[in-house]
């Protein structure tokens, strides 16, 4: 049985018994058993010194903030049920103060979406405000959605959603029960589209479908030649098989050209090969 001194410290601590969250926080750091998400981490944040506020009803203006006393990583951290921002410095990785997420420990300023006030607290309770800014609105995004995720799932757990008490129904299969499944029959066009596809691949199943894609372009019907294109009509009459008296007539009146009329050799050059190396002995180049 335990006394009334090992039960007070088997106990967990909390911030209704005198200690300060921040004191919380960081005796829980020191636990291996309490699980820790880090939600959010964002490097290369500026910290200020605030200004006076001339009235509380304008709310604070970044545009004021002109002592920089910190520079170093925000995280948004949650162990156990508490959650905090930390500021650690970015090459000791030491904390450098602490903000346990409150009401009210939190605000936005007026005139820029980067610029936050947050209400730091020490081990003894003690507190102040400071400014925090972030160099792009995306990290500044990604704290303030840190944040709203944060506190959206603790209402949850502290309201979750009633039990479905509604009547149950037995979906299992009877014995004897049979289970028709219907398969659809494949579409025209989705053929077509599996056929143009392997065409467009050059795959062999492509090749082969090559003149199948083109009969149903055509209405059913496959080209005359294996599927190949009749040459054009406007083609140049060396480029048909059959050429016609009047390209075999134009290809007689070309004596002279050297290089139609005459075969390719060395007495084009004027008797020398240009192209032949005195080195070699190849007789293609002779």
């Amino acid at each position: 049985m335990l006394r009334s001194k090992d039960k007070a410290a088997s106990k967990p601590m909390t911030s209704d018994e005198g200690t300060s969250d921040t004191a919380v926080f960081l005796k829980s750091l020191k636990d291996p058993d309490i699980i820790e998400r880090v939600r959010a981490t964002i490097k290369n944040a500026h910290v200020f010194k605030l200004p006076p506020r001339q009235t509380v009803s304008v709310g604070w203006r970044g545009a004021d903030w002109k002592e920089k006393v910190w520079q170093g990583t925000v995280k948004v951290v949650e162990r156990g049920d508490m959650t905090a921002i930390l500021l650690v410095d970015r090459t000791k990785g030491s904390i450098f103060a602490v903000c346990p997420v409150r009401e009210g420990a939190i605000d936005r300023c007026v005139d820029s979406s980067r610029y936050f006030v947050l209400r730091i607290e020490n081990a003894s309770g003690r507190h102040m405000f400071i400014g925090v800014a972030f160099n792009e609105r995306s990290d500044a995004f990604d704290f303030n959605a840190a944040l709203e995720d944060s506190r959206r799932e603790k209402e949850f757990e502290k309201n979750p959603l009633p039990a479905y008490s509604g009547p149950s129904k037995d979906y299992s299969i009877k014995e004897g029960q049979k289970i028709h499944v219907a398969i659809p029959k494949v579409a025209a066009d989705e053929e077509y589209e599996h056929d143009h596809e392997s065409y467009r691949t050059g795959s062999e199943q492509g090749q082969g479908t090559r003149s199948t894609v083109t009969a149903k372009r055509q209405g059913g019907k496959k080209p005359a030649g294996g599927g190949f294109l009749a040459p054009s009509s406007k083609d140049t009459p060396s480029r048909t098989a059959n050429p016609t008296p009047a390209a075999q007539d134009a290809e007689k009146a070309r004596p002279g050209d050297p290089f139609f009329g005459e075969p390719f050799s060395s007495s084009t050059f004027g008797g020398s090969n240009p192209f032949k190396d005195s080195s070699s002995d190849d007789p293609f180049f002779s």
